[in-house]
């Protein structure tokens, strides 16, 4: 199992290992989807709860799709740009990706 602590002054709890899933999770077709997915499963069950995602990453509908209803995996995401207005917009399309809960921003 993986290490658990306090991130800084939060409440959460999380893993000293997370997953970013950039290239993991950028797949073409069914059969690459359902491997992410199997990977998504393993990491869950070894207790790497933590996914970074981002809004430029094709991987985030994959990723939202296989967290959907799991508890114990906390969602970080990031924007990437300098325009606020663009920040919000990325922030608003991750919420709804991911039923409207990001757990570290």
């Amino acid at each position: 199992m993986i290490e658990i602590r306090r991130l800084g002054r939060s409440a959460l709890d999380v893993p000293v290992v997370g997953m970013g899933t950039w290239s993991t999770f950028d797949v073409r077709g069914d059969r690459d989807e359902a491997q992410a997915r199997a990977v998504i499963d393993c990491a869950l069950e070894n207790g790497c709860t933590v996914r970074l995602i981002a809004d430029v990453w094709r991987s985030r509908a994959v990723l939202g799709a296989a967290l959907e209803g799991r508890e114990g995996a906390l969602i970080a995401t990031k924007v990437w740009t300098p325009s606020a207005e663009e920040g919000r917009r990325q922030a608003a399309r991750a919420l709804r990706f991911f039923g409207g809960r990001i757990d570290l921003y």
